[in-house]
């Protein structure tokens, strides 16, 4: 039970951590265009990350794929920036089916990438285990946990910027997308100095 524990926190303050703004800042970004009103998607488009990000740890953690950690660090920037362009190119379809479809297999990509950018520091903390299937399966359902409640803050932001205030959805898109964008942009650019 101390194992389970460990590991599910261990998921849980990855994605909640204020160090690891990407990840945060990424869910906020993927999160927007369905938060005011598909909440079913919503949970499907952050399950679906979390699968991807689970299957590059797995393949990461077995050796199946090896990565260099600044490239993916680099790609983790670009996938927020490219989701939150996304959102504001398509601010006044967001939520269609074509839309959705596409953000259900970027979310897939984008998690692949993301889970690969956790895979040196995991490897490390599970060298000395024989199975490392248990502990993935607990550290996904931390993460799952943890983006399910950026999920709903996101949701609960919306609805009263929505519902209350009356904003419009294609603003609330617009506006929480620049802001992100805007967030990003020096960390780019740091990446791409370094």
């Amino acid at each position: 039970m101390n194992e389970f524990l460990f590991y599910s926190k261990l998921g849980l303050y990855h994605i909640l951590d204020w160090n690891a703004l990407d990840h945060l800042l990424f869910l906020v970004v993927l999160c927007l265009p369905y938060a005011s009103k598909q909440w079913r998607n919503l949970i499907w488009l952050i399950t679906v990350f979390t699968i991807g990000h689970s299957i590059s740890l797995a393949l990461s953690v077995y050796g199946v794929v090896r990565v260099n950690a600044s490239w993916i660090e680099f790609l983790i920037v670009v996938t927020i920036m490219a989701t939150a362009l996304y959102n504001m190119i398509t601010a006044r379809s967001s939520g269609s089916d074509r839309t959705f479809i596409i953000s259900i297999v970027s979310s897939l990509f984008f998690g692949l990438v993301h889970g690969l950018g956790f895979s040196s520091y995991f490897k490390q903390i599970t060298s000395s285990l024989s199975s490392k299937l248990l502990p993935l399966i607990e550290f996904a359902l931390g993460v799952e946990l943890a983006q399910l409640i950026i999920g709903f803050v996101v949701f609960l932001i919306s609805f009263i910027v929505i519902g209350l205030f009356k904003v419009s959805r294609r603003d609330f898109i617009l506006v929480g997308s620049a802001i992100v964008f805007g967030v990003v942009l020096p960390m780019i650019i740091n990446a791409t100095l370094s």
